[in-house]
C-alpha cells in the first residue's frame, strides 16, 4: 500500500510539473509574438497635414479651429469648444439630443461636418438665453415641467425653437409630429407639447 501511494504521488507530481512547463512555454511564445496593429479610428494618429483652419460663428462669437475635415459639428462643439449642452445620444441622427440651430433651422449636429458651416450662424442651447433672462422656450419648459432627467432637454428646446421658426405647427398634433425626431426616454411628451403650445400662443421673441 505504501509503495502504491508513493507511485501515485510521484505520478501526480510529474503531471503537475509537465503541465506547468507547458503553460510557461505557451506564455513565453505568446509574449514573444508581435501585437497586431489596431485598425480602429481611436488608435490611428491623425496626420497633421490633414488638418484645416476654419472659423465657426457660434452664439454670436467667432471661433478659430484647426481640425480634420471629418470632425462633426457635434464633436467640434463638445470636444473642441467645450460647449457640452448639445448631447451625444445615439450619434446616428435618431434621438435628436444633438439638435442645434444653423441659420435658425434645426439640424442634427452629429450628422454634419463642422467644415460645412463656416459661413453660417450656429446657435446652441448655451446661446438661447440673454444673460440671466431665459429664452421663452426655456422658460416654458421650466413652467410646464417639460423634462425629467434633462439629458434630451437641450435638443428638445433647440428643436422646439426651430419648429416655431418654421411656422408650420397649428395644433397639438402638428407639434407632436414636428417634434417626433426628438426622443424623451423619460416620457415627458405631454408637457413638452404644452410648453411648445404656450410659446406658439405668444410668438413674440420666441424665434432665433
Amino acid at each position: 500500500m505504501r509503495l502504491r501511494f508513493k507511485r501515485r504521488r510521484f505520478g501526480q507530481i510529474a503531471i503537475a510539473s509537465s503541465m506547468g512547463a507547458m503553460a510557461e512555454s505557451l506564455i513565453r511564445k505568446t509574449q514573444a509574438q508581435p501585437k497586431p496593429q489596431s485598425n480602429t479610428p481611436s488608435a490611428i494618429s491623425p496626420d497633421p497635414s490633414s488638418f484645416v483652419d476654419i472659423k465657426l460663428r457660434i452664439n454670436g462669437v467667432e471661433h478659430a479651429l484647426k481640425i480634420e475635415p471629418r470632425v462633426t459639428l457635434l464633436d467640434a462643439l463638445r470636444e473642441r469648444l467645450n460647449l457640452t449642452g448639445s448631447k451625444k445620444g445615439c450619434d446616428h441622427g435618431q434621438c435628436g439630443a444633438c439638435t442645434v440651430l444653423v441659420d435658425g433651422h434645426r439640424i442634427n449636429s452629429c450628422l454634419t461636418f463642422a467644415i460645412m458651416h463656416t459661413d453660417a450662424s450656429i446657435t446652441t442651447i448655451e446661446g438661447l438665453a440673454q444673460g440671466e433672462t431665459l429664452h421663452p422656450m426655456q422658460a416654458a419648459f421650466v413652467a410646464r415641467d417639460a423634462f425629467q432627467c434633462g439629458y434630451c432637454t437641450p435638443g428638445q428646446i433647440c428643436s422646439a425653437v426651430g419648429l416655431v421658426n418654421e411656422g408650420h405647427a397649428k395644433s397639438d398634433a402638428d407639434i407632436r409630429e414636428l417634434m417626433s425626431g426628438n426622443i424623451c426616454r423619460c416620457g415627458a411628451y405631454p408637457n413638452i407639447v404644452n410648453a411648445v403650445r404656450d410659446v406658439l400662443g405668444g410668438k413674440k421673441d420666441a424665434a432665433v
